[in-house]
């Protein structure tokens, strides 16, 4: 019995390397100088086809605003579980929000992206804001948006 508990001990020891390590990042998007109410913000990973994969954060508390955020309200069905405990106040006009997500390093260099789609009441909303390769040497470049955001980086 002991033989047994031990080769289960050491072929667990040795598979352990071959599990997925994840990472922390830190994400931090800049809003530009708008006239405006707060920006809901929707921030999610994608694949190289831009299909939605999981969402990582969303600025707006009230859900009933969150079909604005068009590509990641699309991709993730709006269901309660793809944002449970990912969400915080939604950002105004000039401020920056920071973020600190964990991401599996198995999705770097791999074609995937990071989206950030961005609404702001009586305004224009931006499908896809940004589009941030997700690299290992993309981190730390700033991105610009192509609405609401000024740039928009990640760090390793």
């Amino acid at each position: 019995m002991k033989t047994t508990a031990a080769i289960l001990v050491l072929a667990s020891a040795l598979a352990l390397p071959s599990l997925a390590q994840a990472r922390e990042v830190t994400l931090t998007t800049e809003l530009k100088g708008y006239d405006g109410d707060g920006a809901y913000m929707a921030i999610y990973l994608t694949d190289a086809d831009g299909r939605y994969q999981d969402t990582l954060w969303v600025a707006g508390k009230k859900s009933k605003y969150y079909k604005h955020l068009k590509g990641w309200a699309r991709g993730g069905g709006m269901k309660r579980a793809e944002y449970d405990g990912k969400t915080g106040a939604s950002l105004t006009s000039g401020h920056t929000l920071t973020t600190r997500v964990e991401l599996d390093d198995s999705l770097f260099d791999a074609g995937y992206q990071l989206r950030v789609d961005t609404s702001v009441e009586d305004m224009r909303d931006q499908r896809a804001d940004v589009i941030a390769p997700l690299t290992t040497a993309g981190a730390g470049q700033p991105i610009n948006g192509r609405g609401y955001v000024k740039s928009f980086t990640y760090q390793l």
